[in-house]
Order: C-alpha cells, then structure tokens, then sequence
C-alpha cells in the first residue's frame, strides 16, 4: 500500500466531532401537547440528566464513520498493488561497436550493464526504460518494465552500431520519461566528440578503459573465373610500429602475409585465392576481436542476358557483336534483361538515328557526374545524329541531344554508326560496359554484396514475387514494391534476400569502423546532471482512484435512506400506516 498524497489522512480528524455529535445528548424546551399517546416513540431528546449518553443510531454512525474514512482514503491517494505510483529510471546504453571491447576480463557493454543495475538499485527504481544509442536508436527493454524483467532483457544484448552522435537517443529517453526534468542516464565508454553541451537533466557515466587496437578498416571481394581478388586494409590504432600477420582462409586454401604498420597509420593489402567459397581473415588478437576477424562471402559478377531486337542495322549489330565477344559478364539471349533496339521498340537501350542525319566533330558537352560516362573520353570522336531523341540529356552537341536517359531509366544513343567512328575508339567498349553495370545494378538481389557497418544496402526486387529481408538474428523485414530501394541494416552479419520463401541473394555487413577502432580516445568521463531533480522521478501521475468516489455516494445514499426511515417512524402518529 502506497499514499502518494500522505497529508489526505488529516481528514480522519472528522471522526472526533462526529462520535462526539453522537454521544452529545440533546437538551430542549419542554412543549405542552394535549395527549402524550399521539407519538408512537417518545423523543430521543431529553429535558434532564447526564450530559452524555450511550448512543442509538449505531447503523447510521457507522455508514458516516465510513464515509469520513473513504473520503480520507481519496484525499490521501491510497493505491494497493500495480495501482501504486512507482519509481521510473530511464537509461540510454551506447550501442556503438566500441563498447565490446575488453578490459580486465570484461567488455565495456558488460561494465554498462552493471553501473545500470547499481544505478536502478540505488534510486529504488521500480520500472525500467533502457534505449540503445545508434543512427536509429530504439528501445531495448521496456518502456516502463519491471526492473528485474529489463535488466533480464538486457542479458542478451550486443551493441555493434557504428560511430554516431547521441542526441537522437536522448531525445527518444526524454520523450519515453515520466515528468518534466526527469534525469535521464547515459552509459558510454569515453568522452564523446566534440565535448558537446548535455541537457541538464543527463547523468554521463563512462565504463571503458584506454587501449591499443589493430583492426580490419576496409575489406573487398570480388570473384572473376574462380578467383577471389581480395583488397584489405589494416590499421594500427597504437604509438608504436607493428609487424603482424595476416590470414586469410576457406575451403581447401590458407595464405598467411607479414604486414608491417607504422605507429597510428595503415597498409593495403591485395590478394588472390583459388576458390568460390567462403573466405576468412583474421589479425592476431586484441581488446577489440570483432575488427579483427571477418567473412567474406563469395562475390560474384551477375552474368546479365542480353537481346538483340529486330530492326537495327548491320553497322550496329557488328559494333555489338565485337563487344559481346569479349565481354565476359554478358550473354546473348532471345529473353535477355537487357534489350537493345532501335528507336520506336521496346528496347532498354535504343541506338540509331532518324530524320535528318548531323555530323559533329566536338568537343562534346556530357555530364560527368552520371555513372554512365565514367572513364568516356569522346575527344575526336566523330558522332552523326538525326532527331533528337526523349529524356534528359546526357551528352550533347549545341542543340543536338546525342546521348539521353528517360524517366523510366531507358537509354537512348542518338548516333549513326555508319557514319560514325565512336565505335573504332577506345570510348566504345567502355561505354557499353557501363550500360552492362547500369543493367547488372538493377537485376534483383544486392548490387553490393559486402558492406561497411552504417552503409546503407541497395536492394531490388521485381514485381509478381514477395520478398523477405532474413537478418543475422533472424527477424524478418517484408519488402514491399519492386524496384530499387536503399535499406539501413543495423546489424552486423550475413543478410539474405528470400523470393516467396527461397533465399535468392545475400550479402554481408562487416563490423568495420575507423572511429569505433581507435580505442584510444576511451575512458573515464563523468556529467552531472544538473536540473532540479526530486519527485519528478516519479512514475506519471495518474488520476485517483474513482471507485472510492463511487464508494462515497453509495454510503451516503444508504445513510440518507436509513436516517429519512428513522425520522419518519419517529415522527408517524400513533395508528397511521407505516
């Protein structure tokens, strides 16, 4: 039993007056009447004798005692059981990858987790709200749980969030407290960066330690006929020069290379293996293991299907012709996803001219910031183009649109190739592997099948099928749409791509993060709070208990009924009906 308003209990003092209102006995006037046998009862009130006498009313005193006490019981905001206010403790843990890092046996999660506990002990928190700090921060245990099932909660918790800042977390822990000012308490591993300014109501703690670090800071993999081309760098977050050796290893294959680290900087690493499967690489061990070991899995280059359409010229389909030859990572087919034609068809990428035929010799005016002309030298280049084909222009000559991409992603080369020479020079070949990648990036699946931790994932899906983002942990995230889509991934591990249930793709994200390697900058680092905290801990006001109120017109209406029935019986003459 709780009494949030323990000053309500004054209103018990109102039982003195009423029991002495009951034992006061009554004195009056006599009055003459002319027969005595006219009232049923004599009258309780008397002419003479004690001033105090044993009371009558036993029924109708103890309705009103009850009623005084109810009424106190209200005023006094008695709750029994959940109904009584409980004290509230917000918390937010940083979730970034540095928090696993070990000192003195135990990681620095660990150490938060328990300064949490002696946190919640020493403010006799009875409810709990923990947020875990990230670029999307979220609530890990509660809100307003019991303490023991929260910190149970939290048993299971891994923090791998990349470097981040932590006002969206604390704006989520104001929001989530329970009065105005309540203090809000942040557990960390080191000073944060920058020294910002805290709100006044946060109560930093840091747990870590300071210590030297080798980590993994990049990592790429790609597979070209059964070799995996492995680019690594390795970083040494230390005061003094490292010689350290890295392994790398799968299925049937081991390569172990010396890679020597100058104090505080960083050293790449290209390797080639035999294989098509899984790769791991490991640098010997730290304070901090997640960076130093990773996997790799394959990735390979999508083949991408092309079709020819009917209706381009012999010029055209001999240009193509050369280039499919030796392009490795694409294939002529009757149903390709690539479909190449002239202008007027159905075609992904039109490439002819119609109307009236312009030759230009340059320069050229193209914009270089789209991906489709990356590395595209057209210096010399002699381009022949008619009309003016639809989208927005991507290379262009005075009014003359040579090169255009509609709305809908379809490429239009406005250039005869009869006429032309552009399919004689060097930017040809690149120019149609630069549609292959545009096409290679809109297959379904992951475009990227290795990540940074932070990095975004592109993703795209096709219409007629349903797809399932299947994380690490195995929770399920339903893709809606088809198209291309951007995705956070906040988790760590390998991801997969299911199509009505069959995983068609995965990808992995790697726990890599320059800022959350260097664990140098760690250590103690303590913020008081400094708002006026008391009551506001508090858990949320709520509203009285309004039974007791419903409670309090029920004895009043039973007392009123009981002293009308008293008052009338006494006042009946003798022989009325009762």
């Amino acid at each position: 039993m709780n009494a949030a308003a323990p000053l309500g209990f004054l209103a018990l003092g109102a039982l003195v007056p009423l029991f002495l209102a009951y034992f006061l006995r009554r004195r009056q006037k006599p009055r003459v009447v002319s027969a005595i046998f006219l009232w049923r009862t004599p009258s309780q009130r008397a002419q003479a004798g004690p001033r105090f006498e044993r009371f009558s009313r036993e029924a109708s005193l103890l309705l009103e005692a009850a009623m005084v006490i109810t009424a106190a019981l209200f005023l006094a905001d008695v709750r029994c059981g959940k109904d009584a206010p409980k004290k509230h403790l917000v918390a937010v843990l940083d979730g970034s990858l540095s928090m696993r890092a070990r000192a003195d046996g135990d990681t620095a999660a660990q150490k938060a987790v328990r300064a949490l506990v002696k946190a919640a002990s020493s403010e006799g928190a009875d409810l709990l709200t923990v947020v875990e700090s990230g670029p999307h921060p979220r609530v890990i245990a509660g809100p307003q749980l019991e303490t023991a099932r929260a910190l149970g909660q939290l048993s299971s918790w891994t923090p791998a969030q990349p470097a981040h800042d932590f006002g969206a977390a604390l704006t989520l822990a104001r929001e989530l407290s329970s009065a105005k000012n309540q203090r809000v308490w942040l557990f960390t591993d080191g000073p944060a960066v920058g020294d910002p300014v805290w709100p006044p109501e946060v109560e930093v703690r840091s747990v870590g330690a300071a210590a030297d670090n080798l980590a993994f800071l990049s990592a790429q993999r790609r597979d070209e006929a059964g070799v995996a081309r492995l680019t690594l760098r390795v970083g040494n977050f230390s005061k003094q020069k490292k010689t350290v050796e890295l392994r790398v290893f799968g299925e049937g294959v081991e390569q172990k290379t010396k890679v020597e680290l100058e104090p505080n900087g960083s050293s790449v690493v290209r390797l080639g293996l035999k294989t098509a499967g899984m790769l791991h690489a490991e640098l010997p061990d730290d304070a901090l293991k997640d960076d130093s070991a990773l996997t790799l899995p394959p990735a390979p280059v999508q083949e991408v299907t092309v079709a020819e359409l009917e209706g381009l010229d012999a010029n055209a389909q001999a240009a193509l012709r050369r280039f499919f030859a030796v392009a490795t990572s694409a294939k002529l087919a009757q149903d390709g996803k690539l479909r190449i034609g002239p202008p007027g068809t159905t075609a992904n990428v039109t490439l002819g001219a119609t109307g009236k035929l312009r030759s230009f010799v340059g320069p050229f005016f193209a914009e270089k910031n789209d991906a489709l002309l990356d590395d595209v030298d057209l210096a010399g280049v002699v381009w022949t183009a008619g009309e003016n084909p639809p989208g927005r222009a991507l290379v262009s000559m005075g009014d003359a649109v040579l090169v255009s991409v509609e709305d809908g992603g379809r490429l239009n080369f406005n250039v005869d190739l009869g006429r032309s020479d552009v399919q004689r020079t060097a930017a040809w070949p690149i120019l149609m592997s630069n549609v292959l990648r545009d096409a290679r990036l809109k297959l379904p699946g992951f475009p990227r099948k290795l990540l940074m931790l932070g990095e975004p994932a592109e993703v795209v899906t096709e219409a007629g099928a349903h797809y399932t983002l299947l994380s690490p942990s195995g929770a399920k995230k339903p893709l809606f749409g088809a198209g291309e889509a951007r995705l956070p991934l906040a988790e760590a591990g390998e991801w997969k791509l299911l199509k009505d249930g069959d995983a068609v793709d995965e990808l992995a994200v790697l726990p890599l993060d320059a800022r959350e390697s260097d664990l140098s900058t760690r250590g103690p680092y303590e913020v008081q709070a400094r708002a006026e905290l008391g009551l506001v801990e508090f858990g949320a006001e709520r509203p009285r208990p309004r039974w007791m109120l419903a409670l309090l017109l029920l004895l009043l209406l039973l007392d009123f009924v009981l002293t009308a029935n008293t008052s009338a019986a006494q006042a009946r003459p003798f022989g009325a009906p009762p």
